[in-house]
């Protein structure tokens, strides 16, 4: 069974947005720490957006701060990644992570212990 299945991928044009959603298969998955990662064809997988297990602390890298935003829904299951102002090169297929074992934020692929199979984001300029 996939722990994390992702939707509300499509196609954009450059400056829309969209909204990514994580659901988790079980509760427990309320209490990990989360991120969003993505991976471009040729490229590696790298995080757009990361939340401590409380949702109190993030972490977005310089290509995505301030356009991007990770949250929990009041069913906290589900995780988001708010993606406003949208360009070409977000282009990539993204995938949330849940890591089980850590409270504070996690930034490397390798710490994550869960994933979901991604969903496809693409951006038209």
């Amino acid at each position: 069974q996939v722990p994390l299945v992702e939707s509300g991928g499509g196609l954009v044009q450059a400056g829309e947005s969209l909204r990514l959603s994580c659901a988790a298969s079980e509760r427990r998955f309320g209490n990990y720490a989360m991120g969003w990662f993505r991976q471009a064809p040729g490229k590696e997988r790298e995080l757009v957006a990361a939340m401590s297990s409380s949702g109190l602390n993030t972490y977005y890298p310089d290509s995505v701060k301030g356009r991007f935003t990770i949250s929990r829904g009041n069913v906290k299951n589900t995780v988001y990644l708010q993606m406003d102002k949208l360009k070409p090169e977000d282009t990539a297929v993204y995938y949330c992570a849940a890591d089980p074992w850590t409270l504070g934020v996690r930034r490397a692929p390798d710490e994550y212990q869960y994933w979901g199979q991604g969903t496809q984001v693409t951006v038209s300029s």
